[in-house]
């Protein structure tokens, strides 16, 4: 299936939460990866079936180990279930934990990439040298999230410039990059704004919608699952967002990308 590689502009405007409740409704079957290389929220965000918290043994973390010890990583075996439903691969309780996965990264995309459901991956924030890197550079498609305001929009237009000068470099493949702003989706003014001053930068990403920012939703979401909210603001906003990714990916595919 397509791997698909979240991260952010700057600061947290709500990758993790946007990963997970995009994989609770995806089209097809999907797995939330936790990789944020500072330490992930899925495993403090949700809970085993039962109540139990979900095993911190389990995860990339084991998932590394194994293909360090050149055992063939089946990523089923390091998945957990939540009690919403969801498939989880949990992350690093803490940057320290990163350095052991070493070389394992490579693998560790392979693994990603060749599961047989889609995979949405939390990579965090983008910085160039991130030891996510192999997994962004395997996506289907990578989404940038950033704040719909002018400081959110410029941390966006200055990512996407190191993203994309390292592919003009030939030291990544190329990609298929889309973004998404957090903001009021019915701001379409804004949206076309920022469009046009990353055309102007020439910087080449696919406008993916905007995220609505809606505070109550979001509270809501730590307590009820996201088929309970299909009405809400935030909801809609991402299954709009999810077509557009899924539409991105599919360039990929049909332009002879492998």
């Amino acid at each position: 299936m397509a791997l698909f590689s979240f991260v952010s502009a700057k600061g947290s405007p709500g990758v993790s939460l946007a990963v997970t409740t995009l994989a609770s409704m995806w089209a097809e079957p999907a797995v939330a990866a936790d990789l944020d290389p500072i330490g992930g929220d899925i495993a403090l965000r949700h809970r085993a079936p039962g109540g139990m918290p979900l095993d911190d043994d389990r995860g990339l973390v084991s998932l590394g180990a194994a293909l360090r010890g050149g055992h063939a990583g089946e990523l089923d075996q390091h998945l957990q279930p939540t009690d919403d439903g969801l498939q989880v691969l949990t992350g690093v309780a803490s940057p320290g934990q990163v350095q052991g996965l070493g070389t394992s990264w490579p693998h560790i995309a392979t693994a990603l990439r060749t599961h047989d459901a889609d995979v949405l991956a939390d990579c965090g924030r983008f910085t160039p040298g991130t030891p996510v890197m192999p997994v962004i550079e395997a996506s289907s498609a990578v989404v940038f999230v950033a704040r719909g305001d002018l400081e959110g929009i410029s941390h966006l237009r200055h990512r996407l410039g190191a993203l994309q000068e390292s592919a003009r470099m030939g030291t990544i493949p190329d990609l298929r990059v889309g973004y998404a702003l957090v903001g009021d989706p019915g701001d379409t003014r804004g949206a076309q704004d920022t469009e046009r001053l990353l055309a102007s930068s020439g910087l080449t990403a696919a406008p993916l919608g905007v995220i609505a920012y809606d505070p109550r939703t979001v509270a809501g979401l730590h307590t009820e699952s996201p088929r309970k909210l299909l009405r809400s603001l935030y909801i809609r906003s991402l299954f709009d967002v999810a077509e557009r990714v899924r539409a991105l990916a599919a360039t990929r595919s049909t332009t002879g990308v492998s």
